[in-house]
């Protein structure tokens, strides 16, 4: 059976962009679900007023919300990242995510992988990026998964979209990886940290 999850970042404790995150349970629910009763995430989140930096982790599939888990969160050090070239369709948030880690098995000595697909940049194995010249920030226009900080971003203004190829990389000086539970400004590499 096919699942999805949605992982929210809990601050100060309260669920980070929940709108946005119930906008994707609710177009996953009706792309592949059609019919079936929807979650509601502000129904099942039970946080408590002293969480800050938690990772909720909410599983669900056709019969609605399947299991709610919250753990601190700790950032996987990223340093490097290994180009790899990957036709992967993750453009829901499935469960399962064999693809991916195949590509991630591939990043030799690096420590994650910046996934090219069908030509254009797209994200790495656990996060949607931006590039930086100096000036502005762009995300790729066809990420993986558009991510729900990523959508939070483009709203904001904070990153334009533009469809990036791997020869376009050395015009920028800097890569951003971001996602729900890594926010912006935290996790910024010099673009030569791509091999």
């Amino acid at each position: 059976m096919c699942r999805f999850i949605e992982t929210i970042r809990v601050e100060r404790g309260q669920a980070c962009n929940l709108q946005l995150h119930q906008a994707r349970v609710d177009a996953t629910m009706a792309r592949f679900f059609p019919g079936s009763p929807g979650v509601s995430l502000a129904g099942i989140l039970s946080l408590d007023p002293g969480w800050d930096g938690v990772k909720c982790r909410v599983v669900y599939g056709r019969g609605g919300a399947e299991s709610v888990t919250y753990a601190p969160y700790a950032m996987r050090p990223v340093a490097t990242l290994r180009l790899v070239e990957a036709d992967i369709d993750y453009g829901y948030k499935f469960e399962d995510r064999r693809q991916i880690d195949r590509a991630f098995a591939m990043r030799g000595d690096c420590d994650d992988v910046l996934i090219v697909r069908r030509g254009m940049v797209a994200d790495t194995s656990i996060a949607n990026v931006a590039f930086g010249d100096g000036r502005e920030w762009f995300t790729p226009r066809h990420p993986l998964l558009p991510g729900t900080r990523r959508a939070a971003l483009l709203r904001d203004g904070v990153v334009g979209e533009l469809d990036i190829r791997v020869v376009d990389i050395p015009r920028f000086s800097h890569i951003m990886l971001f996602n729900a539970m890594i926010p912006w400004g935290a996790c910024c590499l010099p673009s030569g940290s791509i091999r």
